[in-house]
């Protein structure tokens, strides 16, 4: 395990989490910065955070472990059957959680007396059960850095941190607790995604005949975060054009991020 730490890899991919993690905290003080944040506001941000995890997830994690997949074996109907496997296996792991876990959706309004204290904590585990996955994927990310550039994964993750730790600040100051108390909650949670990383970083380390298929799993479970908790809370308040216009924009840059970043 001392051996396993001490490699630059899973040192650098310890960190970038934390850094990651830290814009959760970032997002939790930004309520700081308006009196009011209204649903519109917190769906524009959810929605360009979603464009921009699902062009990290595309091109960092799903089309770098595709095209090594493919190179494994002889028949593309097998490798392209174990690779969808694999990306199935990374959703199927996230949606087992999603069942075994209580949580509830948000779906706050503004800032009011509108939630209670036992709701919003059920709100902020599904928020938790983000940074597992996307830590893990950061970690896989580090695992392969001979495959991908990382930085562009973790640029698009600390990105959708921000409107996350806000949210998770807005229901906890609507069930009545102090902006700073919320803001620091933010923080704390925002921490455990270096523990996702470091079940990533293990994984790889099994062998490095796992990276591609580890890469594939990690995609998986971001496209079930962006999918299914992210889309549903902002696509149900009827703006579908401006939500759209929100993810596509986010999208778009983040692509381009990652052309140049690579």
């Amino acid at each position: 395990m001392l051996s396993v730490l001490s490699n630059p890899s899973v040192i650098n991919g310890l960190l970038a989490a934390l850094v990651a993690g830290l814009f959760t905290g970032i997002g939790g003080f930004t309520i700081f910065l308006k009196k009011r944040y209204t649903k519109d506001n917190i769906n524009l941000m959810l929605n360009i955070a979603a464009g921009v995890m699902l062009a990290a997830s595309f091109f960092a994690l799903l089309v770098p472990s595709m095209n090594e997949i493919l190179k494994l074996g002889d028949d593309v109907h097998v490798s392209s059957f174990w690779y969808c496997l694999a990306v199935f296996f990374g959703v199927a792991l996230v949606w087992l959680l999603n069942d075994l876990l209580p949580h509830e959706h948000n779906n706050m309004g503004h800032h009011g007396p509108m939630f209670s204290l036992k709701k919003a904590w059920l709100f902020i585990i599904a928020i938790l059960l983000h940074k597992l996955p996307e830590g893990l994927a950061v970690g896989v990310a580090y695992g392969a850095e001979n495959l991908v550039n990382p930085t562009s994964l973790v640029l698009g993750i600390a990105l959708h941190n921000i409107p996350e730790g806000l949210t998770m600040a807005i229901s906890l100051v609507g069930a009545g607790q102090s902006k700073l108390k919320a803001a620091l909650t933010a923080c704390v949670i925002g921490f455990l995604q270096p523990l996702g990383a470091l079940l990533g970083l293990l994984l790889i380390g099994v062998g490095p005949f796992l990276i591609p298929f580890a890469m594939a799993v990690a995609g998986g479970t971001l496209l079930f975060v962006v999918i299914n908790e992210i889309l549903p809370e902002t696509y149900g308040y009827k703006q579908t054009e401006k939500s759209a216009f929100a993810v596509f924009s986010g999208f778009i840059v983040m692509t381009y991020l990652f052309m140049v970043l690579e």
